[in-house]
């Protein structure tokens, strides 16, 4: 996933320009959001735009996605501006502590910078996109706080070591971890992410474990298969 160019079915990703390429993080969440029911949908920190063309692909909402990083912004513009939903994105030079809207989204959708000191990257662009400095798990959640309405949901993707403490942060905003999926590289590995869902609601949070490979090589889970077989060309 690390070419200049990233062809899914129904819409293509230029990336030469971005700081980070298409990965199977942004494929994931974009493929598993709950966008049922989503009328207004934020995406924040939308990079390239893959998951913004992802849940516009999937659901018929309004969708705004916000990226600070000029280069990646103009990208993203492009990308949105070549595929068949342009007339329902919206693109925002901003960050999300800096960004103004008059309404409320019923979702947020966020595949955040993660890592809490530890070694960056010598490059200032990836190291501010997969760091927490710029944007702090506070910033998520405050930014959360303010722009979801009363019934809306945050999703996010995160390693489970970032996951399990913004889980526990959330609950001092008042939003609670209502969904966990696992997500398991290989059968008898650890689960390595979890793409988490929180709700102003205390609830006992439904779970599930998602396998990307079956472990012989290239061949995927069925599972994985049936989440993202709408998208990746090959499935």
């Amino acid at each position: 996933m690390g070419s200049s160019r990233f062809a899914f079915k129904k819409f293509v990703i230029e990336q030469n320009r971005s700081a980070f390429k298409v990965g199977t993080d942004g494929v994931i969440l974009g493929a598993c959001a709950s966008v049922e029911k989503a009328e207004r949908i934020l995406d924040t920190g939308a990079g390239t735009g893959l998951i913004a063309l992802m849940l516009a692909q999937r659901c018929n909402a309004e969708i705004v996605a916000i990226e600070p990083d000029h280069e990646s912004f103009a990208q993203m513009c492009e990308n949105i501006n070549a595929s068949p939903w342009s007339n329902r994105i919206k693109a925002v030079e901003t960050t999300l502590q800096n960004f103004r809207y008059s309404g409320k989204f019923d979702l947020i959708v966020t595949n955040p910078p993660y890592f809490f000191r530890s070694l960056k990257n010598p490059d200032p662009i990836k190291s501010q996109t997969r760091h927490n400095d710029t944007l702090k798990p506070s910033d998520i959640l405050a930014g959360a706080v303010s722009l979801l309405n009363k019934h809306g949901a945050l999703q996010l993707i995160m390693p489970c070591t970032e996951g399990n403490r913004f889980i526990a942060e959330a609950t001092q905003y008042g939003l609670y971890c209502c969904n966990i999926i696992r997500i398991k590289p290989l059968p008898a590995s650890e689960v390595k992410r979890l793409v988490l869902t929180f709700k102003r609601t205390k609830t006992v949070p439904a779970e599930q474990t998602i396998t990307i490979s079956t472990g012989k090589r290239h061949e995927f889970t069925g599972e994985y298969m049936e989440l993202t077989r709408d998208f990746y060309l090959h499935f």
